[in-house]
Parts: C-alpha cells; structure tokens; sequence
C-alpha cells in the first residue's frame, strides 16, 4: 500500500508538541473522558470478568489515560505506547508525579512508557487483556492490517477500545485551503463505515461503533493553526507541500475561511468516531478480500498412515 502519512513527521510533530499539549489538548480530553465510560463494563460485578493482567494504551500521549487505567487496575501492567519520544518523556514526568503522591505507598505500580509505530507492536500473541488507543488511528493509512496487529496481541475476549477523527474533521479548513491552490494541506481520514469493516474484516467479535461532532470556534485562521501546531497536528500527508505556505497563499486560504464566519468565530468541525469490540476465540477467521481466511495448527492436522 502506498503511505498515505508520512511517520516520521507524525514522531517529529507530536514530539515536538509535547510540552505544551495539555494547554491545547481540551478536546482530546474530552474525547478520552467518554471513550473511557466503556471501561465501566470491566468493573461491573455482574458479567464476572476478572481484572485485566496487562492494559495497552496505544498512542498515549502525555500518559493521562495510563495513569488512570493504572489507579482503576492498580495490580495491572500498563504499558504506554506512542510513536514520539517527547511525548514519554512527559509520560514518565507524569508517572513520576503521580509515584510522589503515592510514595506512602512503595509497591504503587506505574506505566510502563514504550516506543512503538501501532502498525508493528512489539507485543506477544494472545497476551493483552485492554487495548486502549485514543485519537491515534487517523495517522494510519492501512486499518485492517493494523487491526490484524491488534487482534494477534489480544488475548481471546480481551477488549479493543479506540477512537479515531472522520473525515468531516475539519473540512472548513480544507475547503478554505483548497481555494488558495491544490497541494493537500489537510489529512484524509477513514469514515465510520470503512472503520467497522476494518474491524470485522480483522475477525473481531461484536464491534459497537459511534460518532460525536464537535464544532468548535475561533477569532481567525492564524489562531486556528497555532492550537493544532500546539496539540502536534500538522500536515503529515506524505505528498504535502514541502516548502512554507507564503503569504499570498495564506490569506487566499483566510479570505475563503471568512466566508463560513458564524457569530464572529470561523468554525472548525471534529468528527470523533468510538469503537470497541472483542478478541474473537482462537482460529475465527479473518477476512481476506471477501473470503475468510483460517490459520490452523499444522499439529492439529491428522496424517493418514498408508
């Protein structure tokens, strides 16, 4: 498949944002706080599940989410995952605070900062009981391989929790852009319907998926453009335009933009897609280009003797 991303401004980009993301990052919060209400079913009594031994949270940013999947499973093993060195930099800052608020308490665990690419998780078969991953995926252009990954490290009826942006994110943005010339200057994301089939494709068991929109507002483009600059969403489109934007071409872009002024701010959509579901059984199929595809134990094959 040809790269749609290009990855290694994805790392740089968000490594770069490390530092300041919280101050920028309201939405991601606020995405992350409802992702995380599905974990509640984990907890409940009455559907006799154990504790998760080993929690995945894949693309974590500053460790917020890590941390507290680490105080609601306090015996896990929480792994931080994420693509940006600076970003588990500040997940290891975090972790470190949250240890001297327990440090009454010596045997308190802490996540476990990891540098890993979702599309190659250095994790073994069948061994991750919650593989949680929020606002990561839109930087991936080859969903059902990546959810082949995930279905391969969790354990059977291990459960998949995510959330991703749609393409109706910030198409205002897009739209002003394409007025001013015909480079890419905004990612293209997958739809909801092309996230489930990813899914289902992969084999697993019972997805839910829902969409929220959130309209956001802001006094001009240059505002608009310092916050994703700020949260390490920039441009990393692998056939983006390589040399600065210019001037003329910026306020071609702000002249369109002004057209779609409402109550005195410029709106910008985010569409934030949710899905969970579950590692199927051993040996369900994954679907191959329409047909299911089967891996059986060469063990398990018996051999006639002639």
């Amino acid at each position: 498949m040809t790269a749609l991303f290009d990855h290694r401004q994805v790392r740089r980009s968000f490594s770069r944002a490390a530092s300041g993301y919280d101050s920028a990052a309201a939405l991601q919060r606020e995405v992350g706080a409802r992702l995380m209400e599905s974990l509640d079913y984990l907890d409940d009594p009455a559907h006799g599940r154990a504790p998760p031994e080993v929690v995945v949270d894949l693309g974590c940013g500053p460790g917020h989410a890590s941390a507290l999947m680490q105080k609601r499973w306090p015996k896990a093993q929480v792994l931080a995952l994420d693509l940006a060195p600076g970003m588990l930099a500040e997940t290891r800052r975090n972790a470190a605070g949250a240890g001297l608020a327990n440090r009454l308490n010596p045997f308190t665990r802490r996540p476990v900062p990891v540098c890993a690419d979702a599309r190659a998780l250095p994790l073994r078969d069948g061994s991750v009981d919650v593989l949680h991953s929020n606002l990561c995926l839109q930087w991936v252009e080859d969903l059902p391989a990546v959810f082949a990954g995930f279905r391969r490290v969790l354990k059977p009826g291990g459960l998949l929790l995510v959330s991703t942006f749609g393409p109706a994110t910030l198409w205002e943005l897009r739209e002003a852009f394409a007025a001013a010339d015909e480079a890419p200057h905004v990612s293209l994301f997958p739809a909801i319907a092309q996230f489930g089939d990813a899914l289902i494709a992969s084999g697993f068991k019972d997805p839910v998926l829902d969409r929220d929109e959130f309209r956001l507002g802001h006094p001009d483009l240059a505002h608009l453009m310092r916050e994703l600059r700020a949260i390490g969403a920039t441009n990393a489109m692998a056939t983006r335009r390589r040399s600065l934007t210019g001037r003329a071409r910026f306020a071609r872009a702000a002249q369109a933009y002004e057209a779609m002024r409402s109550d005195g701010r410029l709106p910008a959509t985010w569409e934030v897609i949710y899905a969970h579901a579950w590692g199927p059984p051993p040996g369900a199929p994954i679907r191959v280009g329409g047909v299911d595809e089967v891996h059986v134990p060469a063990t398990s094959i018996r051999v006639r003797q002639r």
